[in-house]
């Protein structure tokens, strides 16, 4: 039997430390738990993160950065979903993972929640944002 299934997040060009730094300021009750670099594995990448775990608001999340460039990257189908305690926290949340990103639903009442919005923040990554 499997140990653990975990949301893996994989970047290009660099990207996973500031991605993990950005959510872990961001987003309530989260924290890194390891950080493993190629360091020796792979010099000419040294300092890349070659597997990450943190927590996110509690959600263990794998990060890493790819020494390949690949023809894919992130798609919107894929989204981490974050229940909110209040109304502030979701505009909060919501307006810095705006910041270069964009916005594909925008922050409003659909019926299912009292206020929800999805986002692609600037790393491409989507968030849907909740509160009910």
């Amino acid at each position: 039997m499997t140990d653990s299934v975990l949301p893996f997040l994989m970047f290009q060009r660099k990207k996973a430390e500031e991605a993990i730094e950005f959510y872990v300021d961001l987003i309530p009750d989260s924290h890194v738990e390891n950080i493993q670099r190629y360091g020796d594995h792979n010099p000419d990448f040294a300092e890349w993160v070659m597997v990450a775990t943190v927590s996110i608001g509690g959600q263990r999340v794998r990060f890493s950065d790819s020494p390949i460039e690949h023809n894919f990257d992130f798609t919107p189908s894929f989204s981490l979903f974050v229940e909110c305690e209040s109304e502030e926290e979701i505009q909060t949340i919501g307006s810095a993972l705006e910041v270069e990103g964009k916005v594909l639903m925008p922050l409003d009442s659909y019926g299912f929640s009292e206020k929800f919005t999805w986002i692609e923040d600037r790393f491409g990554v989507s968030w849907q944002l909740n509160y009910s």
